[in-house]
């Protein structure tokens, strides 16, 4: 007989502990998720957007999403981006997880989410550069992060945890109190000898990197030039919006999803519309990850996630089963009042 589970509250700091030093488990189960979704096993239905005529730079976004196979877990996240909290001091983003029984449908835990979203958009990335690297033949020393705020901050330290060691990083922003704040952060973190620059331009970044890693805020393409990419370099394309679509029409493209990539003016969507076909896309993380597509090192190679609410459930389900695992859950004491259906 099917039960009502009790309702636990996960915070962010049991979040953060349970993730901190973790980043290669996480990694593994975002790409478990990656296969459990090449696999059909699976629901992941568009983004929902919640936008706000008087505040056109604002939004709040649910994911819902379901897996099957060894996550086996239902649920939804429901992530704000309010660009202005930045100048208040506070983070952009804000987000909560709700997991859902996958037998009787009834949300079990409500999770931090910011967190896990940054951690799991990082770990997909990391996982991305690992598998491409490895199939291109080599691994890249120099990394330019373009955007540097709470993701690109996981991005470094998911990149470090996948072995990526780098002789050289670079840094660009259109804020100089952010460059300078990420620049303090890779100088506490990133080690000895490693050659840290900040560029005022994004061309200098992009030229003098194997590794560019956009994670900005950009809402139109604001990278153009292809020559910029002569170099063939790799390209975490995270923030999705920031390359022109001769860019990406020029290189060779993975994506984690086609359907999902190609709408919301993402650089692919506007490519694709340029372009009239999605011939330009190879195909997607999984076929790397499963060897049906091996990406070119004599072209740029862009990687553009669009971001998989799968992926968000797998890396919150890792959290719950630790804090749950270590005893800590904080549960709701009748948090489902009405359970008798005659009362």
């Amino acid at each position: 007989m099917n039960q009502v589970p009790p309702f636990a509250v996960v915070s962010g700091a049991q979040v953060h502990q349970a993730l901190d030093g973790h980043e290669t488990e996480v990694v593994a189960a975002v790409e478990t998720a990656y296969r459990l979704h090449g696999e059909g096993q699976t629901v992941n239905p568009d983004s929902y957007f919640l936008r706000f005529p008087n505040r056109p730079s604002s939004r709040i976004i649910a994911l819902p999403a379901s897996v099957k196979g060894e996550v086996g877990v239902h649920g939804i996240k429901w992530i704000s981006s309010f660009p202005e909290n930045v100048a208040a001091g506070i983070p952009r983003a804000s987000a909560v997880q709700i997991l859902n029984d996958a037998e009787t449908g009834y949300p079990f835990a409500c999770l931090e989410s910011s967190i896990i979203s940054a951690a799991r958009t990082a770990a997909s990335a990391a996982l991305a550069a690992d598998r491409i690297s490895a199939a291109r033949g080599s691994r890249p020393t120099r990394v330019g992060f373009i955007g540097v705020g709470l993701i690109a901050r996981h991005l470094h330290t998911y990149l470090a945890a996948a072995g990526f060691a780098f002789d050289a990083i670079g840094v660009h922003d259109l804020s100089a109190e952010h460059a300078q704040g990420f620049t303090g952060y890779l100088r506490r973190s990133a080690g000895d000898g490693v050659e840290i620059t900040v560029h005022d331009k994004a061309e200098d970044l992009i030229r003098s990197s194997d590794l560019v890693v956009f994670a900005t805020v950009a809402g139109e393409p604001h990278v153009t030039d292809p020559q910029w990419f002569t170099h063939h370099p790799l390209v975490l394309h995270v923030s999705l919006r920031d390359l022109s679509p001769e860019i990406v029409l020029e290189s060779w493209n993975a994506v984690d999803d086609i359907e999902h990539c190609m709408k919301a003016n993402t650089s692919p969507h506007l490519a694709e519309q340029r372009a009239g076909h999605r011939d330009f896309v190879a195909g997607t993380l999984y076929d790397v990850l499963t060897g049906s597509i091996t990406p070119p090192s004599d072209r740029p190679v862009i990687f553009s996630p669009f971001g998989l609410g799968v992926l968000d459930l797998a890396v919150a389900k890792y959290v719950y089963d630790r804090v749950e695992g270590a005893g800590e859950l904080h549960t709701v004491p009748g948090f489902f009042h009405e359970l008798k259906r005659y009362g």
